[in-house]
C-alpha cells in the first residue's frame, strides 16, 4: 500500500500497482522509467509523464530510470540529451545514478534478434520500403507474405551479419519478425525489427550499420532494466500485443538447463491519456518546424510549450508539478484549458514572487507642491503573502511616472483612477490630486499631469479618515531605470491548431500578437541588478521574469502570466463566462 498519507482517490495506475503488491506479482518491487527520444526538447506533455513515473516510484518506494531511446541516429543530437537532462533536473527529479541509453543495449538486442532467426521467427527481407508498405495490406485487407519470408535460418543469419558489417546500402534490407500477415492488428504483420543505416551515432560512433526499430527496442529496454510498470501513452496500446509477442518469442524454450538461458523480464505495459493543451501544439515534429522556419526564436522561446521555454518565461518547477498532479491520470484523451495551467502558475508566483512597481506606458506627473530636489525613501512590502520577505525602500520625488491608462480627462462616474480634480492614493506614498493637464499643442495628446499632494498622508493613509477608492502604482522619474518588456501571449489564435484537416497548415493559426516588445517601460531602481530567472509581480499588472538576454545594464523581462485569473472564475461558476 501507498504510505504517503495521501487521502485522495487512487488513479487507475496506482490501483494496478497496489493490486500487484497485494498479489506479490513483482515481489513488492516498483520500477518505472521515462524514455525520451533525444530528437527534440521536452514539452509540458513530457513533464506529465516525468511527474507520473517519478511520483509512482517515490510513492511506492521504488526506482525510476531516465532512459534515452537513442535508436535513430538520423534525428538524434547530443544537444537534445543535454537539454532533456537539464529539464528533468530542473523539475526536481534527481536521476544522476539512473541515466541510461538504449544504445548501451545494442549488442544484447542484436543477440536477441539472432536468437529469433535461429528459432525461425525472424527473416531478412529485400523488399524496398514502398514494396514493404504495399505488401502490408490495409486495415480492411490482409497483407501478403514477402517472397523472402521462407529463407533458411543459415541464410538469414549470414545476411543479418552482413547487414551489421555494412555490406549492404541503406534501405536495401531489413530484418522482419515472422508473425502473421493476415492479422487484424496491422502491427503484427511481420514488422521490421532492423534496418540498414550508415549513420554516425552520437554515442556509438560508426560502430553500427544496422539500427533497431522502436517497436523492437522498446520492450527489450524495459526488460533489460527490470522495469515493472512500463507506462505509455494511449497511441501505444495497439503496439502492446507486438511487444508481448517479442518477449514471449524470446522466452520460448528458455528456462533452467536451456541452451537459450533463463527467461527475460516481461514488463507490464499500462497506457494512459497523453496531455493535450489548448492554444498550442505538442507534436515534436511541429515544434521543430516552428523552430526551423523561425516562427519562434528557438526551442526555449517563451511562447513554446517546451519545459525550457516555460522556464525562460518564468514558470516554476513546483507549479508545473502541481499542474500535472491536478490534471490527474485518465484513460481517455481530452484537452486541458490553458487557463488551468496559468491559474496554477499564478498561484505559485503569488506566494513566492517579490512585488515591484513598473510602469509600462508612462505618463509624467509633476507634484507641484513637493519640494524641488528632494527625495525620500518609502517603505514597500516585498510580498504580503510571505511575512519573511520583508520590505524594501523605493525613492519618491517631485516627478513621477504613472500608467497612461490610469488617467482619463473626461472620466465616467465609476472611473476610480486619476482625473482632473480627483484624489487618488499612490501606493506606499501619498494622496495626490490632479490640478492641471498639459497637452501637446499639435496633437492634443496629454503629455504631463500637474498634481498636488497631501504631506499628512505619507504611507497611503489619511489621518482625518477620508477615503479614496483608487490606488495607483508609480515610479520616481529621476530614479527609474529603462526596461525592455516582452509581452507574450498564446502562440495560436485557436484552442486546437491540430484540428487542421485535408493538408491544411497549422501555422495558419499562429497568433501575430504572441509577442509585443515594449521598450518604453520605466522600472523601480531595485531591479537594476536583477539576475536572469528572477521572478517578480509588477503591481497591478502581472508576473514577469528576467530574461537571459539582459546584460550590461540592459534589463529584459518576460511576461509570465497576467493577474487576471479566468480559471478561478470557471471553477467557481461551474462554466466559463
Amino acid at each position: 500500500m501507498s504510505d504517503d498519507g495521501d487521502k485522495r482517490s487512487l488513479n487507475f495506475i496506482e490501483e494496478i500497482i497496489e493490486e500487484d503488491n497485494r498479489s506479490g506479482k513483482w515481489d513488492g518491487r516498483v520500477c518505472t522509467r521515462f524514455p525520451p527520444e533525444p530528437n527534440g526538447y521536452l514539452h509540458i506533455g513530457h513533464a506529465k509523464s516525468i511527474c507520473l513515473n517519478f511520483g509512482l516510484a517515490e510513492r511506492y518506494g521504488g526506482t525510476w530510470n531516465l532512459r534515452f531511446d537513442d535508436t535513430n541516429p538520423a534525428k538524434e543530437e547530443e544537444e537534445y540529451v543535454h537539454s532533456i537532462s537539464e529539464d528533468v533536473r530542473w523539475l526536481g527529479y534527481d536521476c544522476e545514478n539512473r541515466v541510461l541509453f538504449a544504445s548501451d543495449y545494442f549488442e544484447r538486442m542484436y543477440g536477441f534478434a539472432a536468437e529469433l532467426i535461429k528459432k525461425g521467427k525472424a527473416y531478412v527481407c529485400d523488399l524496398a520500403p514502398d514494396e514493404t508498405r504495399a505488401y502490408r495490406g490495409t486495415l480492411t485487407e490482409p497483407g501478403r507474405n514477402s517472397p523472402f519470408r521462407d529463407r533458411s535460418v543459415e541464410e538469414n543469419l549470414d545476411l543479418f551479419k552482413q547487414m551489421r558489417d555494412g555490406v549492404f546500402p541503406d534501405g536495401s534490407k531489413t530484418l522482419r519478425a515472422k508473425i502473421d500477415m493476415a492479422s487484424v492488428n496491422i502491427n503484427l504483420r511481420d514488422p521490421v525489427m532492423y534496418r540498414v543505416l550508415h549513420a554516425e551515432h552520437h554515442r556509438a560512433g560508426d560502430k553500427w550499420c544496422v539500427y533497431p526499430m522502436y517497436d523492437w527496442a522498446h520492450g527489450l529496454e524495459d526488460s533489460i532494466e527490470g522495469v515493472t510498470h512500463s507506462i505509455c501513452t494511449l497511441e501505444f496500446e495497439n503496439h502492446r500485443p507486438l511487444y508481448d509477442w517479442f518477449i514471449d518469442a524470446i522466452n520460448e524454450g528458455r528456462g533452467t538447463g536451456s541452451d537459450w538461458g533463463e527467461p527475460i523480464v516481461h514488463s507490464q505495459q499500462i497506457e494512459f491519456a497523453r496531455l493535450k493543451l489548448g492554444y498550442t501544439v505538442l507534436s515534436k515534429r511541429k515544434l521543430l518546424e516552428l523552430v526551423r522556419d523561425k516562427h519562434v526564436s528557438g526551442w526555449d522561446d517563451p511562447r513554446m510549450p517546451t519545459i525550457s521555454g516555460m522556464r525562460r518565461r518564468g514558470y516554476t518547477p513546483g507549479s508545473i508539478r502541481t499542474f500535472c498532479e491536478r490534471i490527474g491520470v485518465a484513460r481517455f484523451n481530452s484537452t486541458i484549458d490553458m487557463a488551468k495551467l496559468e491559474h496554477t502558475i499564478r498561484e505559485d508566483l503569488n506566494r513566492t514572487s517579490a512585488r515591484v512597481m513598473a510602469v509600462l506606458d508612462p505618463l509624467k506627473v509633476v507634484i507641484e507642491n513637493y519640494p524641488e530636489g528632494e527625495c525620500e525613501d518609502l517603505e514597500a512590502v516585498n510580498n504580503p503573502e510571505d511575512s519573511s520577505a520583508g520590505t524594501r525602500s523605493v525613492p519618491f520625488s517631485r516627478e513621477l511616472y504613472i500608467e497612461r491608462a490610469d488617467f482619463m480627462e473626461d472620466a465616467p462616474r465609476k472611473f476610480f483612477r486619476l482625473s482632473p480634480g480627483k484624489e487618488v492614493r499612490l501606493r506606499y506614498a501619498y494622496f495626490v490630486t490632479c490640478t492641471d493637464v498639459v497637452k501637446d499643442p499639435a496633437t492634443g495628446e496629454v503629455t504631463e499631469l500637474r498634481c498636488s499632494y497631501d504631506p499628512a498622508t505619507r504611507g497611503g493613509d489619511s489621518p482625518d479618515g477620508r477615503k479614496v477608492k483608487g490606488t495607483l502604482h508609480w515610479v520616481s522619474a529621476n530614479h527609474a531605470i529603462d526596461g525592455e518588456i516582452r509581452l507574450y501571449d498564446r502562440l495560436f489564435t485557436v484552442a486546437d491548431p491540430d484540428s487542421v484537416k485535408d493538408g491544411g497548415d497549422f501555422k495558419a493559426f499562429l497568433n501575430p500578437d504572441s509577442l509585443i516588445i515594449n521598450s518604453r517601460a520605466k522600472l523601480e531602481p531595485s531591479l537594476k541588478n536583477a539576475l536572469a530567472g528572477s521572478r517578480y509581480q509588477f503591481e497591478r499588472i502581472g508576473y514577469f521574469c528576467v530574461d537571459p538576454d539582459s546584460s550590461n545594464g540592459r534589463i529584459v523581462l518576460n511576461r509570465t502570466v497576467g493577474l487576471r485569473d479566468s480559471w478561478a472564475k470557471i471553477e467557481k461558476g461551474g462554466k466559463k463566462k
